[in-house]
């Protein structure tokens, strides 16, 4: 069948024929043969524009015309893949994100189908690869219609997307088949083995929409299965790193920083980008148990945003943390690791005040020194706000001591009056 332009946009055109043929051939050949790699190289798509100012989205689904080959392959109507396939290659030869997007889904829809029908898992690697794509597509289009309606808020493609991903989800975790590890794609294997990836495309988007709630159906049914052991390290690490920034946002910090840890440490030496990502994120849950990153770690990955912070604590020197804190706020606050930072001001308090104990020399301690101290600083704040800090640092263990409000003065313990174990943990 040969394609016909549409006719109110004659400078949006179908693919040429050669492409089609070329196109069919190989989806025909690679899904004859069950050749899950190969497969998954055909469904992909060419790179995208490189941002959504690039789109010439005119708007519309008649913007681009739809092909209407034929395929059966062994009796199975490819077809429903094939046509959304060749109208996304010809979307993004255009530079339409919209009808990329519009094209994208219903391949992954044809392929959500093609998957539920067939038996094993050698689809596996094809899904990934929609999935990503179907992702990628929704983030860029959405981020088109924003800035071209003048920034709105509107995740209405990305929304959508997800409800894709969850039926791949679905179809992957319930099936029957055992899932074991290193078994290769086949007829006999399980679709299990698809399911971290897209547990982790899950994650990227509901941190995107800012749905955390959903991130925590995901959680029960993996680890109860084991599924979360037996990805590929690259899907474990992305696991481990996503459940870290939830473990984050719960106060859990004890389990963001195990979940951190593992990724860092088993990410790959080369994904120097992953590691900074990783580090964005574990530095902040470090700095408030008390652990202090090197000069050379913070060199070396370009982190130069928590330098001042890390002076700041190390030294006592509020002026430089809240400095650093405040220049720095923007980047935190996008991060959401603002008021995770925001916390590790208790202990740059704890380490001013063992200075003036250092200084002073003795066990009571005047509250006038310690509002001297801040006016050293240029914080200069009043002794009502000195004891306030005092009673929560008292609290927190953080130092071992009682105030004596009527002589305005704090009594240290005699043994250890800053513990260190309180605060390093």
């Amino acid at each position: 069948v040969i394609e016909v332009p549409h006719k109110n946009n004659p400078s949006t055109m179908a693919l040429p024929r050669s492409s089609v043929n070329a196109t069919k051939t190989k989806l025909n050949n690679a899904v004859s043969a069950k050749d899950p790699h190969t497969i998954a190289a055909v469904v992909d798509l060419p790179p995208f524009p490189n941002s959504a100012r690039s789109s010439t989205s005119r708007g519309g689904s008649n913007s681009h015309p739809n092909h209407g080959e034929h395929l059966k392959i062994d009796g199975v109507d490819w077809s429903n893949v094939l046509n959304p396939l060749l109208d996304a290659h010809s979307a993004i030869q255009s530079n339409d994100l919209a009808q990329t997007y519009e094209a994208q889904s219903s391949l992954h829809s044809a392929i959500n189908h093609a998957l539920g029908s067939s038996k094993g898992n050698w689809l596996i690697p094809a899904l990934h690869v929609v999935c990503r794509n179907t992702h990628r597509a929704a983030a860029l289009a959405d981020e088109y219609v924003n800035r071209s309606m003048g920034n709105r808020n509107d995740h209405a493609r990305l929304q959508n997307a997800v409800t894709l991903l969850q039926a791949s989800y679905s179809k992957t975790l319930n099936d029957r088949v055992e899932l074991r590890a290193n078994d290769p794609f086949g007829e006999e294997g399980s679709k299990k083995a698809g399911v971290l990836y897209i547990v982790n495309q899950l994650f990227s988007m509901y941190f995107r929409l800012n749905t955390l709630r959903l991130c925590n159906n995901l959680l029960k049914p993996v680890e109860t299965r084991g599924i979360h052991e037996s990805g590929t390290m690259g899907e474990m690490v992305t696991y481990r790193y996503y459940v870290g920034r939830l473990n984050m946002f719960e106060d859990q910090y004890d389990l963001a920083e195990q979940n951190f840890d593992y990724a860092l440490r088993h990410c790959h030496h080369t994904a120097v980008a992953n590691k900074k990502r990783i580090l964005n994120y574990l530095i902040p849950v470090k700095l408030l148990r008390g652990r202090l990153p090197s000069s050379k770690l913070l060199e070396k990955y370009s982190l130069q945003e928590f330098v001042p912070l890390r002076n700041g604590m190390r030294t006592g020197n509020l002026m430089e943390f809240s400095n650093g804190l405040m220049k720095n706020q923007d980047l935190f606050i996008r991060r959401g690791t603002y008021l995770l930072l925001e916390k590790c001001k208790m202990i740059c308090y704890r380490n001013l005040f063992k200075r003036v104990y250092k200084i002073v020399g003795k066990e009571q301690i005047r509250l006038e020194y310690i509002a001297t101290s801040f006016k050293w600083l240029g914080m200069p704040i009043d002794l009502d706000e000195v004891e306030c800090i005092l009673a929560n640092l008292i609290f927190k263990q953080y130092i071992r001591g009682y105030l004596s409000h009527g002589k305005r003065v704090l009594v240290l313990s005699k043994k250890d009056p800053f513990p260190t174990s309180k605060v390093i943990k």
